[in-house]
């Protein structure tokens, strides 16, 4: 009789929590609803959840500019507009370069004062690497910076905050090219192409050994599928937007 009775108690638990969870689906839908972490963490942008074949390609700049030149000449050729972020002293060092790169049209972003990995640093820091990198591209290049790119793409809630604070949008990439792993540029540009769909943020580097021949590959083959490159700041949205917890960023329906 004891054995009848543990095994009814083994056998009703699971069904009681089926029965819950049944009921639990039924009211909202069939979503899940997780109430461990009422508190968001904070994102940056990876995507732009859009319907208009609307995509960006952005190109980390911090070691050389061996090949930035002939990466604009090819966007030139191309039409297309990109949005370069910028380390400061890459921009100290060649002030040319970045002239040239908002000369004709082109987007700057800051990616740091130093390259560090950002969220190993102190708020005070943070704001340093922030405001010190975002004053001398300006200085530079004549134009505001509103878009950060972390190093290594490593950041937390603090840095996202402070970059807020400091009138900085965080931005990260849903494609990554892995150029800087000196792939030849057709497998650059295979999984580049083999990557992007509507929204998304390409990531490049402006030195890499074989990004530029990668380019005319890319971009012959994206715009003959209707794809159109913006800047990253005409690709994302400023106001009535959530990002999802997978870095989607999308307009909020009313």
């Amino acid at each position: 009789m004891r054995g009848e009775k543990k095994f009814f108690l083994c056998l009703a638990a699971p069904i009681a929590v089926i029965v819950i969870c049944s009921i639990l689906l039924s009211v909202t839908g069939g979503y899940a609803i997780y109430t461990a972490n009422t508190n968001k963490r904070k994102l940056p942008v990876y995507c732009v959840e859009r319907d208009d074949n609307a995509i960006s390609i952005s190109f980390d700049c911090a070691w050389g500019a061996d090949y930035t030149e002939k990466i604009l000449d090819t966007l030139d050729f191309y039409n297309v507009k990109a949005t370069f972020f910028v380390v400061e002293f890459w921009a100290e060092k060649y002030p040319e370069v970045l002239k040239k790169i908002v000369d004709k049209g082109h987007e700057v972003g800051t990616h740091s004062k130093t390259h560090p990995k950002m969220s190993r640093l102190s708020v005070s820091k943070i704001e340093d690497e922030l405001k010190s990198s975002v004053e001398a591209i300006e200085k530079i290049g004549g134009k505001k910076v509103t878009l950060f790119r972390p190093p290594f793409g490593d950041y937390d809630d603090e840095l996202i905050e402070t970059a807020e604070k400091l009138g900085l949008k965080t931005i990260q990439w849903s494609v990554d090219s892995l150029d800087w792993k000196d792939l030849s540029a057709e497998q650059i540009a295979v999984r580049v192409i083999g990557k992007t769909k509507s929204g998304s943020i390409i990531l490049m580097h402006n030195n890499g050994l074989h990004t530029l021949d990668s380019l005319p590959l890319i971009f012959t083959d994206l715009q003959r599928k209707g794809f159109v490159f913006r800047p990253i700041s005409e690709l994302i949205y400023t106001e009535d937007y959530e990002i999802t917890p997978d870095g989607t960023q999308r307009k909020i329906k009313n």
